[in-house]
């Protein structure tokens, strides 16, 4: 297959992720997801970086974007529901586990923080057969120099604390 038209599946495919991704850094605030509470290491579930406003907002406008994905593209309407929760509760749990091994909220965690979003859009989207083990591997490669380049430019808008 011509990995141009990979590209472009795969760009079309995660679209809806990147989006809900992005949405809670201009979105979120106020009640925690975890309540302020501490998990059974003494350690909090996810840190204040986890808000439920963040959380319905990026599913929100991902849904939406889903949506738009569906329209053009003829993917089933689950695709829209399924794939910004999965990716970011893909983005929850690299959290959970960033709070384990003490890297704190807005702390790196290469690799993991450009791909943690992008896993649970696919794995969210594997029951609905819309996307091939060539568009995900794609999906999976190109996402972390354009996840660096947006978080680098939030971070010059400053909407962003660090650039990562």
């Amino acid at each position: 297959m011509d990995i141009t038209l990979l590209i472009i599946q795969a760009l079309i495919f995660i679209f809806p992720a990147y989006c809900a991704n992005a949405t809670p850094v201009l979105t979120g605030g106020g009640t925690k997801i975890d309540f302020g509470k501490n998990f059974i290491d003494g350690k909090r579930l996810f840190g204040n970086s986890k808000t439920f406003r963040g959380f319905l907002f990026g599913w929100l406008i991902g849904v939406c974007v889903g949506l738009v994905v569906c329209y053009f593209f003829e993917f089933p309407i689950l695709f829209a529901i399924l794939t910004p929760f999965g990716a970011l509760l893909g983005d929850l749990t690299a959290t959970f586990i960033k709070r384990r091994i003490n890297i704190p909220p807005g702390g790196m965690f290469p690799i993991i923080d450009q791909l943690d979003f992008v896993v649970g859009a696919i794995i969210f989207s594997l029951p609905l057969y819309v996307i091939n083990w060539q568009i995900a591997i794609v999906a999976l490669m190109i996402t972390p120099p354009i996840h660096l380049f947006t978080n680098f430019c939030a971070y010059k808008l400053k909407l962003k604390k660090n650039p990562w």
